[in-house]
């Protein structure tokens, strides 16, 4: 059985428990022991099957949940933030059932009593030193806080709350807005992921993409792009807990790379 099923049947809130266990259980309508706080975490590389799918289960619940609380952030939910959820959800082409589940865990991560810190937490724990998928959840919270064209002072402040529980750099978390921003530009602000299009990056935006200087040679851009690629390789984030359903927004990810490659390619005449 996939982690869906698992997932939808209840079993992943009593394996997880804390906070993630306990808002599975929330939305599911099933009641877990609060003291079940986490497994056993062994230090290979790759996760077993069974501990990957409960890295897929818990990615899945604190990205909506997450997301909720972030729209809720400046006072108000707005119908383009609820656009981008929908979206996201529309990408992983989730079935009536975990579609319900999703928009359940929305709903809970806007409530005042959300614990924003034990939930990212967990989730750090969960992923270990799993960067790539860190910076797959925060991307999509990204898209959350610009989806009505601005960002606010209180959703700032929660996204370098998010960086600091997950231990995550904020060079990073700026990186990753020049992407996101890019993707707008590249989807005319109709708050959707857009695909990838050398117009839509300035080749400013294209060097801190790729997270070199506008001096660096050709190899060292070579070599940024590179490692950049075989990060965010779909297939690779799979196989370290990103859920499948995910596999659509990781691809768009590494085409906003390769966008941003080809346009410092062009902007200094390189074949």
């Amino acid at each position: 059985m996939n982690w869906w099923g698992k997932f939808l049947g209840g079993g992943f809130g009593f394996l997880i428990g804390g906070p993630i266990g306990a808002l599975i259980g929330v939305v599911l309508g099933h009641n877990f022991d609060s003291g079940l706080k986490k497994l056993q975490y062994e230090d290979q590389d790759d996760l077993s099957p069974g501990a990957q799918e409960r890295v897929q289960a818990t990615f899945f619940t604190a990205t909506f949940a997450t997301m909720g609380h972030l729209a809720k952030a400046d006072g108000q939910v707005t119908p383009d933030e609820i656009k981008v959820a929908e979206s996201v959800m529309a990408q992983m082409q989730l079935s009536p059932e975990q579609r319900k589940v999703a928009i359940d865990l929305f709903n809970e991560g806007k409530k005042d009593d959300y614990d924003l810190r034990a939930v990212i937490e967990q989730f750090r724990i969960e992923c270990r030193r799993r960067t790539n998928l860190m910076q797959m959840f925060i991307e999509i919270q990204l898209h959350a806080v610009y989806a009505d064209g601005d960002r606010h002072p209180a959703e700032e402040q929660l996204l370098e709350e998010i960086c600091e529980y997950l231990k995550y750099p904020k060079f990073m978390l700026r990186q990753m807005e020049t992407l996101v921003k890019a993707g707008r530009k590249a989807g005319a602000g109709q708050g959707r992921r857009a695909p990838a299009d050398t117009g839509a990056f300035s080749v400013d935006d294209a060097y801190q993409l790729l997270g070199v200087a506008k001096s660096a040679d050709k190899n060292e851009v070579k070599r940024a792009y590179r490692k950049l690629m075989s990060q965010h390789h779909p297939d690779k984030l799979v196989s370290k807990g990103l859920p499948p359903e995910m596999i659509k927004v990781a691809t768009e990810k590494t085409q906003h790379i390769k966008a941003a490659y080809e346009q410092i390619k062009s902007s200094r005449g390189w074949k």
